[in-house]
């Protein structure tokens, strides 16, 4: 292959990048260990317009991801970067110097900085962004959030802090919009104690009924098999299972016993399941739909509401669906539930989805299901992170054992 033919190749898969998302305003497609990488530069504009705040979620799944789907083998794009400044201008770096000079000498700012500190491994700047540059996700915002009313008295929700996230922007918000200044502590265990504002829908006779329908289409097509039901513990718990498919849910809910699947509730997405159509079932099929873009706080409240009422929970830690089969990192909250409201998590591996209806396909094919519900992991003693971790690890060693 020539040089001019790859060059035409790598302009092809940005051409297609682009058209897959409108909040890529430009990008570059380049090898790398010979494999095409992406360099995005975001539209910065639209995605406030859109009120988004989970800007890199939004870029991997919706536009590399979704790119990814219909390509051919060479030409998915294997790792992407994010960058801050338009791409004809990337060459040009902040420098440490430049930005601590810009840093305003109040005590406001350096009260907000002090908090990002604690919370991000990066040095905190002027022109830091919140996301791309500190490392902050959906649960340290609530936590900033959090902080930031406690501290101040003015209150910032997801629509509002879309505009700010650049943290001199966010500091000139606050110091317009303050009432007080008595720097609070925050934590999580502080803010499970509240109430939700939602009040959760009983349907046990309807999941009984799901229950049936479900294993009658699973097991003639995909021979469903489930193993491990003697490691559920009394509720409440939390099941943790793997997730690579639509199915993965409805594999739970069909193969949990009677009196658990009764007391259990599943969380799911606004996107999926939040639709006029679907909106109906899903609040009468014992779901809390969350959007990590909208309502943060209270979806987070609502989705302790089950463990609190001594329910169980059924959350996929990885919150996505894997693209290739592998298991993702494991995202934190199902840990922090599992830590500050005393309930073990169940680990479970589900097997066959992905080859029976993988993301971004529509018509399964009949492969054989199986899941299995390992042994009970308990908190004690362990950090969010520690929790986390070993529940993945768990996972991990019984995929290998196959």
């Amino acid at each position: 292959m020539t040089k001019n033919s790859k060059q035409a190749d790598l302009d092809k898969i940005r051409e297609e990048l682009m058209e897959t998302s409108g909040f890529v305003k430009e990008a570059e497609i380049i090898l790398k260990d010979g494999k095409p990488f992406a360099v995005i530069y975001p539209d910065f504009d639209r995605l406030k317009e859109a009120n988004i705040i989970n800007i890199e979620e939004e870029l991997k799944w919706y536009a590399v991801e979704l790119y990814n789907i219909d390509a051919a083998p060479e030409s998915k794009i294997a790792g992407y970067r994010i960058t801050m400044r338009p791409l004809s201008q990337k060459k040009r770096e902040i420098t440490e110097s430049e930005n601590a000079a810009e840093e305003p000498d109040d005590t406001l700012y350096r009260e907000l900085k002090k908090y990002l500190e604690s919370v991000s491994t990066h040095p905190v700047f002027p022109s830091s962004h919140l996301e791309l540059d500190l490392g902050l996700d959906s649960l340290e915002y609530v936590m900033l959030f959090e902080f930031i009313e406690k501290s101040f008295g003015v209150h910032l929700d997801e629509k509002i802090f879309s505009k700010l996230m650049i943290m001199d922007e966010l500091y000139n918000w606050v110091k317009t919009h303050r009432k007080k200044s008595a720097v609070s502590d925050v934590s999580w265990s502080d803010l499970l104690k509240e109430k939700s504002r939602e009040s959760l829908v009983y349907s046990p006779w309807i999941m009984m009924a799901w229950k049936y329908a479900l294993l009658a289409f699973f097991k003639p097509f995909f021979r469903l098999k489930a193993t491990g039901l003697q490691n559920l513990p009394e509720a409440p718990f939390i099941i943790a299972p793997t997730h690579y498919s639509m199915l993965d849910g409805f594999v739970v809910l069909a193969t949990l016993p009677p009196p658990v699947l009764k007391k259990s509730f599943f969380l799911a997405y606004e996107g999926e399941f939040g639709k006029d159509h679907l909106r109906p079932i899903a609040r009468h099929s014992q779901m809390i739909l969350i959007d990590i873009d909208k309502h943060l706080k209270r979806s987070l409240l609502t989705t302790a509401e089950p463990l609190k009422e001594s329910q169980n929970l059924v959350i996929f830690p990885e919150n996505a669906r894997s693209r290739d089969g592998k298991l993702l990192k494991f995202k934190r909250f199902f840990a922090i539930l599992s830590k500050e409201l005393n309930v073990p998590i169940v680990p479970a591996v589900i097997r066959g989805t992905f080859e029976a209806l993988p993301a971004g396909k529509t018509v399964p094919k009949f492969k054989k299901i199986s899941i299995k519900y390992l042994k009970p992991v308990y908190p004690d003693g362990m950090s969010y992170e520690e929790l986390s971790n070993k529940v993945r690890a768990v996972i991990a060693e019984e995929l290998q054992e196959t």
